[in-house]
């Protein structure tokens, strides 16, 4: 109940992390059936290609042995093991076709399905593969269904239809038992040609739908439950608590330092209570002012609390406010389009400044 409840709760489609992680692990989607495809194609490209010739060679050594056997005596062990290997290298040059052809049918098979890559998980001792329990869930969970139900249905529809492919054959196959050993030959060779044709086209058959139920089966075992890509996503981003209390302890800090440089500013723009901009310029320093603090709302009037501490001219003009808080950021020069409204401001600040020392 618990095992169909974990997968009812896989909704989710596997990430490419979860993906290349299986991959590392040598969990990769594979067919058996198809290096299975490989090989009868294999004996087929033998049967058709190669095997002829590789007769007719091994019938001329046996003719020759046979016709004159006063060239190959047995008289010692010598010249046995000569005529052991002379035989030895016929039989290789008959069989040594069929070898390649395997391995390398077998090897494009695995190869054209998955990149070959090391795994060192698959060579490591897990108590799993020795235990009888494991065994026993292996062999009769679904996969384990699945390769007997393929298994069944190559052996019974193989025989059904190497039965009717061949019933027309049976008599002529009968007829041939009595004819001349040539023409023997050649019969069994036509039977063997069909049966391999019959073989290939039902192995393929189960290759294709092999193929897809693999990566079906392997994409679904891989699906995810929400509560995986949750913590998925928090081991790749973090956790969102803590980027939160992080972001916020970076805007407090940020928001210390903006408060401290209102100190050092010239002069501060207001709109009463709802906007503040802290300004500052100094000719040695800026060709035009910049803006060293800004903000809205409480951070306006801490602004503003902070500009009247430290004698700093406040000036009242809300639409200039409103306009420089949303267009100009932190630390950043003043657009031009605000050079003859901040130097009116500016030009009062240093006239006041000048009256206060005379006065003095």
């Amino acid at each position: 109940m618990s095992d169909e409840e974990d997968k009812d709760s896989k909704t989710e489609a596997p990430s490419e992390k979860k993906i290349r992680d299986a991959a590392e692990k040598g969990d990769v989607p594979f067919s058996r059936e198809i290096p299975i495809f490989a090989s009868v194609l294999a004996i087929y490209v033998y049967l058709i290609f190669f095997l002829p010739d590789g007769v007719g060679h091994i019938a001329v050594t046996l003719r020759d042995i046979f016709e004159q056997p006063d060239q190959w005596k047995l008289e010692t062990a010598a010249d046995v093991i000569s005529l052991f290997s002379h035989l030895s290298w016929a039989m290789a040059a008959l069989l040594a076709p069929a070898f390649i052809m395997f391995i390398v049918f077998g090897l494009c098979a695995s190869v054209l399905q998955n990149l070959p890559s090391p795994v060192l998980e698959r060579v490591r001792p897990q108590m799993s593969r020795l235990s009888p329990v494991k065994g026993w869930q292996r062999l009769f969970s679904a996969p384990g269904f699945v390769e007997f139900g393929k298994s069944l249905f190559k052996i019974m529809v193989v025989s059904m239809i190497m039965f009717f492919a061949l019933r027309g054959q049976y008599f002529a196959a009968l007829d041939a038992m009595f004819s001349d050993p040539q023409v023997t030959f050649v019969k069994m060779a036509a039977a063997m040609k069909t049966i391999l044709v019959v073989l290939l086209l039902s192995t393929a058959a189960v290759a294709a739908v092999d193929f897809f139920w693999t990566r079906y089966h392997w994409y679904e075992k891989l699906r995810m439950t929400k509560q995986e890509v949750k913590e998925e996503m928090k081991q790749a981003q973090g956790d969102p608590i803590i980027k939160a209390r992080q972001r916020s302890i970076a805007r407090d800090r940020a928001r210390r330092r903006m408060m401290d440089s209102v100190a050092r500013a010239t002069l501060v723009i207001a709109n009463p209570t709802h906007y503040a901009v802290a300004l500052r310029y100094v000719r040695e320093e800026n060709d035009a002012p910049v803006v060293v603090a800004k903000g809205q709302d409480l951070i306006a009037l801490k602004i503003r609390e902070i500009a009247e501490q430290n004698h700093i001219p406040v000036f009242e003009d809300p639409p200039l406010a409103r306009s420089m808080f949303a267009q100009v950021s932190v630390d950043s020069v003043i657009p031009s389009v605000f050079y003859k409204a901040v130097a009116e401001l500016i030009h009062r600040v240093y006239a006041s400044r000048t009256q206060r020392k005379k006065g003095q």
